[in-house]
């Protein structure tokens, strides 16, 4: 089988790997679409992510989705020839956690993800035509929803989990800074949730398209002028960029809530914070999500339509051309597809015909 493998910064390849067979409690994924993430440019670019580097080859991608191809032993409840996608994290060690955070596995200190290097030997993930799951991290793809979709479950799970660590949205004006692929999806878990206005901002007008077709009511061209709204009761800072930082906690009403989606540097960064504390802002961060992929999949099932984030498709013999769209901010590109197996629908066939 091929499948995506990165050695080092500049350096990814399709590489044939043997197939895999399925363990006790294991399932086969025949794979179908695979999305670009973040974490997967930089292990390209850099050859690591975050705190995580590369000590050897690593197969990339955790948004992915398939069918069953083979059941392992000891696997019930499941079917060959089902539609799912996976809940890519598993806690490493007894699981056990402070009170305070209990059941919040996300701050779990140890965790399996797959397509990361933060452990050796890494992880590897499902941008390959077959991959072995545990089954516990299987999960159905709702009838009517595509696998395309599906791949998606796993970022629209993040902004889900950022939505639950605001206050109650139903009715309420919400500002999203911020509209790459996270802040778009933040926009549309946002809209689900009942927002009654939906505000978007970024410096790129293709992010702000995409956030008016995931459902934004008013954007701000950040680099055409225009500024952010004022008194905001529930502000998503979705861009990760320090500087970004005074201009949306000077949006935030006083008394209101900052929900920090978008990753922050590891390193020291100047940033105006005076409003923090002036205004008594409630300032949260936001971390991957616990169950709420399960939330996701049941978002799409509802008619949460989270095809206007896709903006490319490739096949997986250019992941390479793949992931230098996703990287470019001059391609106009959002969410990046990998299309993983050979098979194609024609409908897939016309879009991607249209975008070469």
């Amino acid at each position: 089988m091929r499948a995506v493998v990165v050695h080092g910064p500049g350096d990814v390849r399709v590489e044939e790997r043997d197939r895999p067979v399925p363990g006790t409690g294991e399932v086969i994924l025949a794979l179908e679409w695979g999305g670009i993430c973040g974490s997967d440019i930089a292990y390209w670019e850099k050859g690591a992510s975050g705190t995580a580097s590369l000590a050897h080859p690593l197969v990339l991608g955790h948004e992915f989705a398939g069918r069953i191809a083979a059941l392992g032993s000891g696997v019930t409840g499941l079917r060959e020839g089902q539609p799912v996608t996976v809940h890519p994290a598993r806690p490493v060690g007894d699981g056990v956690l402070p009170d305070r955070i209990a059941g919040r596995t996300n701050l779990h200190p140890n965790v399996r993800y797959f397509g990361s290097a933060a452990f050796v030997p890494h992880t590897d993930g499902g941008f390959s035509e077959y991959r072995a799951v545990p089954a516990a991290q299987i999960r159905p793809i709702p009838d009517g929803v595509g696998t395309e979709q599906g791949a998606l479950a796993e970022p629209l799970a993040v902004a889900l989990h950022a939505v639950g660590r605001a206050p109650e949205l139903r009715g309420r004006t919400v500002l999203v800074n911020g509209c790459g692929p996270i802040g778009s999806l933040v926009v549309a878990a946002a809209r689900y949730r009942g927002a009654g206005r939906v505000v978007a901002a970024d410096l790129t007008s293709s992010s702000l398209a995409v956030a008016r077709a995931m459902g934004a009511d008013a954007t701000c061209d950040l680099a055409a002028g225009e500024g952010l709204p004022e008194d905001v009761e529930v502000v998503f800072e979705a861009s990760g960029a320090p500087a970004a930082l005074g201009p949306v906690l000077r949006a935030t009403a006083r008394g209101g809530t900052l929900v920090q989606v978008g990753n922050l540097p590891g390193t020291a960064a100047a940033a105006a914070l005076g409003d923090l504390v002036t205004r008594e802002i409630t300032w949260v961060g936001s971390y991957r999500f616990v169950e709420e992929i399960d939330d996701a999949l049941r978002a799409l099932g509802d008619g949460l339509d989270v095809t206007p984030l896709i903006t490319h498709r490739f096949p997986l013999d250019r992941a390479e051309e793949a992931l230098a769209v996703a990287a470019d901010p001059r391609s106009g590109s959002s969410k990046v597809m990998l299309r993983l197996t050979a098979e194609a629908t024609e409908a897939t066939e016309a879009a991607e015909a249209a975008e070469l």
